[in-house]
């Protein structure tokens, strides 16, 4: 079986778990700053805060924006319930917006249909590795958190997605571009929306009480996250060269692919296609041992009832994530695309 996502653990990664399992420093320290270092570094912020999860760094970031009872959140409705609950955690009304059909992200033009007085901020997924119109969206001038958890490394003319918004955050759950199980990052130029993050992340010794949480990183997970940021490029090229593939041998077939704009750097964390009887394809491609998914199990909008989003309605519909990942080899990737042609 050629399964639909990968874990790319290689003798470099292990390495550096065991330097930490030697030092005795297990929970967070000093590799845990140097993560949070090159985290900055690498999108090109100023300041970074390591916490446990990407869901802990949407939490957190809202927070540290002032959102709660009273506040409205914009979001698509085509994404993981991740940003429902963390809207929900600090007490806030979400609102959904339909999305762009070529890219599957959100859009200025959907966003600006569902503002009110009461919105307080936006969080905007750059999903499946192909960065939505950032700078159009942020120019409505309502504070953007970044969802770069499908697009480590992604660039919107030549500048990394998330550096685009006052707040962004990273996963480093183990099936994302840089994967250690679990893991998040926030990131901002605002010095006092980080200090007000971290001082939230951990409740020990404070001199004053207010709720804080137990959301720090350990420095084993920093290690191997630190050690496959090292990669990033080389994952990045190797995701692009299966695309390329996907999309050389997937031409001539009646599926449908996004459009990518020219500024836009697709890196290509989930190759997705788009198809009519979706499911039955799906138990295809499992006869022929391929493993394919639901890129988004199942839209916000339908957990909660809510009519009105087409395009998100004809995607979630419609949509197949196939099997793309750093250690997928040339062979595997043409034995996808001959079953796909063979089925279609």
């Amino acid at each position: 079986m050629i399964p639909h996502s990968k874990v790319v653990l290689e003798e470099e990664d292990l390495a550096g778990v065991i330097g930490v399992l030697r030092s005795g420093q297990l929970a967070q320290g000093r590799v845990v700053s140097s993560l949070e270092e090159k985290s900055a570094s690498l999108i090109g912020v100023n300041h970074a805060v390591a916490v446990s999860s990407g869901s802990a760094a949407l939490h957190l970031s809202l927070l540290s924006l002032g959102v709660g009872e009273g506040s409205e959140v914009i979001m698509p409705s085509y994404v993981c319930t991740a940003l429902l609950n963390a809207v929900h955690y600090v007490g806030a009304t979400p609102v959904l917006a339909d999305i762009d059909p070529n890219t599957y992200n959100i859009t200025r033009e959907n966003v600006e249909k569902v503002i009110t007085d009461k919105t307080k901020a936006i969080i905007v997924p750059h999903m499946f590795g192909l960065p939505a119109d950032i700078d159009a969206i942020l120019s409505l001038g309502i504070p953007g958190i970044e969802d770069c958890a499908h697009s480590i490394g992604a660039t919107v003319n030549g500048r990394k997605a998330g550096s685009f918004g006052l707040v962004s955050i990273l996963s480093f759950y183990a099936t994302k571009m840089l994967g250690a199980g679990e893991g998040g990052m926030v990131l901002s130029n605002d010095r006092g929306l980080i200090e007000s993050i971290r001082d939230l992340r951990a409740y020990d010794e404070r001199e004053t009480y207010t709720v804080r949480y137990n959301y720090k990183l350990t420095d084993i997970q920093a290690a191997v996250v630190v050690s496959q940021l090292n990669k990033l490029s080389a994952f990045i090229e190797k995701r692009k060269e299966i695309a390329a593939l996907y999309n050389h041998g997937l031409k001539r077939v009646g599926v449908r692919l996004p459009v990518v704009p020219e500024e836009r750097e697709h890196i290509y964390y989930r190759y997705v296609i788009l198809l009519e009887n979706s499911p039955e394809f799906m138990k295809e491609m499992r006869k022929r041992g391929i493993e394919c998914r639901r890129p988004v199990f199942k839209p916000l909008h339908r957990y909660l009832s809510l009519p009105g989003y087409p395009i998100t309605d004809e995607v979630w519909e419609k949509a197949v994530s196939i099997p793309i990942y750093p250690s997928l080899t040339a062979e595997e990737a043409h034995r996808i695309v001959d079953a796909i042609m063979a089925i279609l």
